[in-house]
């Protein structure tokens, strides 16, 4: 994998559902699982998303993502929360959405000037 990016678990009672709702989340990609004993890193190529909906199906109505921080030990890549999802992103994949927003408002710009 060039551009590895995605959480680092805790072990721990939640960590085969959580995979799960990672996986079901990135259906296109190719999710990779590193058991480390007392740790497992879940990495997928320059992007993956994890939504509280889909946690929720897997770990219980009542599941809140802001909880998700405290099995995270760490993670790899840039990490985006909002309220309803966690993605992880590689910085290459953010500069280039960066950068192709920048140039689709130039457009914007000059078309209505």
């Amino acid at each position: 994998m060039k551009n590895p990016v995605g959480p680092v678990l805790r072990m721990g009672d939640e960590v085969e559902q959580i995979i799960a709702a990672i996986e079901d989340d990135n259906p296109d990609a190719d999710i990779e699982v590193i058991d480390r004993g007392a740790y497992v890193r879940v990495q997928g190529e320059d992007q993956i998303t994890v939504t509280q909906e889909t946690l929720r199906r897997y770990l219980g109505a009542d599941y809140e993502i802001r909880s998700f921080g405290g099995i995270m030990s760490a993670f790899n890549g840039l990490v985006i929360t909002t309220s309803d999802a966690i993605t992880w992103q590689s910085v290459a994949q953010h500069k280039a959405e960066g950068k192709a927003a920048a140039e689709k408002a130039a457009q914007e710009k000059a078309v209505t000037a």
